[in-house]
């Protein structure tokens, strides 16, 4: 099946949750919300500071880490996910709120699942405010299990991120994932039907990139959190009109996870679905010490 297996195969569809944000705008936006569409929605909290917010789950993920045991990583996940996209507008993050939602609640799944965002919440200075338990017999199927967050951040309006100030000829540097993150797990789990595998990068849990950003948020340009639609489609999200990114896929070595996807899945389908190695990028004019793996250009 070497080069077959496709996201759209696997029963998702990028172009259709890109349509789906362009179908909702106008109806968000006449709330008085503002970069809809962003990793992170802002909203203004008095004349010097806007909230900001992000909504997210950690997905098909949950199914292969039960089975094998690893709940507490997409605890994790979830929590390193939503503080990464909220980072990505020079926010501090400050709370984050959970909801499990399963057929039957299991007490040892829920604990596993919050001790692991705890984990990443005590490390990223965050609150875990609270949450909802559901047990909707009438949604899910028997031992369907779903894990989804809010995390919410604030940003004074003068160190706002948002990609407005970059030019033609910055660079973007990347920052390692630790493998899969929780991003794709629909195809990777179509891909097991062909070929196991067992390495750790497969379900290891999703960095939290909040000390790169601090370290380098006076000076940055843009973040790009690189989740689903891969490194260049979450770029796309912070450029200004006009400008795209060139990158230079053999800057850095990818996990060995993404080899083994590779014998299954064409190369232009694992750069659009997979972070490939790259967890997370900053656009800056000048890269210091840090990894450069492309750089911004004119359209």
């Amino acid at each position: 099946m070497t080069g077959r297996a496709t996201y759209s195969d696997a029963g998702v569809s990028l172009a259709t949750g890109a349509a789906v944000v362009e179908r909702l705008r106008a109806a968000v936006e006449s709330t008085g919300a503002s970069a809809f569409g962003g990793f992170a929605g802002l909203h203004p909290l008095d004349e010097r500071r806007l909230l900001a917010a992000s909504t997210d789950s950690v997905g098909t993920k949950l199914i292969l880490a039960r089975a094998r045991g690893r709940l507490r990583a997409c605890g994790a996940d979830l929590a390193a996910h939503c503080i990464n996209d909220v980072i990505t507008t020079g926010a501090d993050p400050l709370v984050l709120l959970d909801y499990v939602a399963a057929n039957r609640i299991e007490l040892e799944q829920v604990a596993e699942l919050v001790e692991g965002a705890a984990e990443v919440c005590r490390e990223a200075g965050v609150a875990l405010v609270g949450g909802e338990t559901a047990e909707l017999p009438g949604i899910y199927k028997a031992d369907e299990l779903d894990f989804a967050g809010t995390c919410v951040g604030v940003v004074d309006r003068d160190r706002l991120l948002d990609g407005s100030s970059v030019t033609n000829g910055d660079v973007v540097v990347g920052f390692p994932s630790a493998g899969v993150h929780a991003n794709g797990f629909s195809l990777v789990r179509r891909v097991l039907e062909d070929e196991d595998y067992e390495g750790d990068d497969l379900l290891a849990p999703t960095r939290c990139y909040l000390s790169q950003v601090k370290r380098l948020r006076e000076r940055a340009r843009a973040f790009a959190h690189v989740t689903g639609g891969g490194i260049e489609g979450n770029l796309a999200r912070v450029l200004p009109s006009g400008l795209r990114v060139a990158i230079d896929w053999g800057a850095w070595e990818r996990p060995p996870v993404f080899d083994w996807l590779a014998r299954h899945v064409a190369e232009d389908e694992l750069r659009d679905v997979f972070n490939l190695g790259i967890g997370f990028c900053a656009v800056l004019d000048d890269p210091g010490e840090d990894l450069v793996i492309g750089r911004i250009a004119r359209a």
